[in-house]
Parts: C-alpha cells; sequence; structure tokens
C-alpha cells in the first residue's frame, strides 16, 4: 500500500488557542511551526499551504499571540505558534506567554515535530538555541527552514546552510536543515516532502479504516 502525498492546499483553519488547555482535542498528529516574529513564519505556512490568507501576517512582527491550528484531515494538523519577540507587548504578557507556549511544547501528546524557522543570515540566535535544547530533551523531531533565502546571493546562503550544519551535527539524529524563500518558493518540494514523512503513519491508516469499511 503507497501512503498518499498530502494535498496541503486543502488546509482549513480549526480554532485559535490562549493556552493549551484551550486546544482541541489531542488526538491524532500536528506539526507546529515555531521562530522568532520577523523569521517570516506566517509566510512559510501560506506558502506551503498556496493560501495567501492562511497565516495572517502582521505589519507588526509579533502581533499574533495564540496557538493557530489548521486541519488537513480529521486527524493531521499544521499549527503556527506565537512568534517569540512580541513587538511592544509588557515583559509580563511576554513572560505568560512564554509559559504557554513551553506547556504546549511540554505536554502536547499529538506534536510530532517540529518546524523551526530563522531569517538565514541571523541564524542560531538564542530563542532558537533554546528551541533546539528543548527538542533534544523531549527527543522531538525538528526541522529547521533558514528562511528569506532570497535575501543572500547563492554563495552566502550555502555558507549559511553548512555553518549551521555543521554546528547542529551533534544532533543530527533530530534535526536537518535546509534553506527556504517564501517569495521564490524555494525549497518548498523538501518542506513538503518533510510534512509528508512526519504525518503520513495517519494517512496510511486513513486508508487501511476507508478500505475495511
Amino acid at each position: 500500500m503507497t501512503t498518499p502525498i498530502i494535498n496541503f492546499r486543502t488546509a482549513e483553519f480549526l480554532t485559535s488557542a490562549p493556552k493549551l488547555a484551550s486546544c482541541p482535542p489531542d488526538t491524532g498528529l500536528e506539526v507546529a511551526f515555531a521562530g522568532r516574529s520577523n523569521a517570516g513564519k506566517s509566510s512559510a505556512i501560506n506558502t506551503l499551504t498556496d493560501n495567501k490568507r492562511m497565516a495572517r501576517i502582521s505589519k507588526t512582527p509579533g502581533r499574533t499571540q495564540l496557538i493557530n491550528f489548521f486541519t488537513l484531515s480529521d486527524q493531521q494538523r499544521l499549527v503556527d505558534l506565537p512568534g517569540y519577540g512580541f513587538a511592544k507587548v509588557p515583559m509580563e504578557v511576554k513572560e505568560k506567554w512564554q509559559r504557554h507556549l513551553e506547556e504546549y511544547l511540554r505536554q502536547r501528546q499529538s506534536l510530532c515535530g517540529l518546524i523551526l524557522l530563522m531569517d538565514c543570515r541571523h541564524p542560531l540566535q538564542d530563542f532558537d538555541r533554546m528551541m533546539l535544547s528543548w527538542a533534544q530533551s523531549c527527543d522531538m523531531k525538528v526541522h529547521i527552514l533558514l528562511t528569506k533565502a532570497d535575501k543572500l546571493k547563492k554563495g552566502p546562503a550555502n555558507s549559511s546552510l553548512l555553518k549551521v550544519r555543521k554546528e547542529l551535527e551533534p544532533m543530527a539524529d533530530l534535526v536537518s536543515v535546509q534553506l527556504f524563500s517564501a517569495l521564490k518558493r524555494t525549497g518548498l518540494d523538501q518542506l513538503q516532502q518533510v510534512l509528508n514523512g512526519w504525518l503520513e503513519i495517519i494517512a496510511a491508516e486513513e486508508i487501511t479504516s476507508a478500505e475495511e469499511q
């Protein structure tokens, strides 16, 4: 039996949650997108789903402070996590959201992988390292998108990729890295391949269930 390739264009907004307790039922599998507020997270999701309105792009980075869920099927979801580094909000708000984010990452059983976005011109910032450390402690798969690759020429972009891969080599069993450009759609096929691999179990189970009926 061949597992079908997910059609990401069928993604639909499900709900927004301010905290873990408000999230949808913890069943199936989901992949979360995380990154600094200016890393291009919303643009990446919109490019993946071929829908410019799927994830809202604010002119003020960090405006979205909710956990946003998008369905691919009854048992498959994409999750847009709040951008780190919320602009112009009190420190107490930042601290509260950091707690909610940590609760989701540590307690969400259906979370099967993390797409971590970094500006390819400024990779491996403090937040990125914090997320990687958490992932390592939880044995969580991480796929890094070095975004805005169109902002660099091919040589410097590849240099950034190799530098990140070399530094994260000790975590190679959990972490993979690629260049990505939402504007040029560079690396989109590779991202889709990774997501299909992480979510394929559910797709296969759905086929089996349909065949048995």
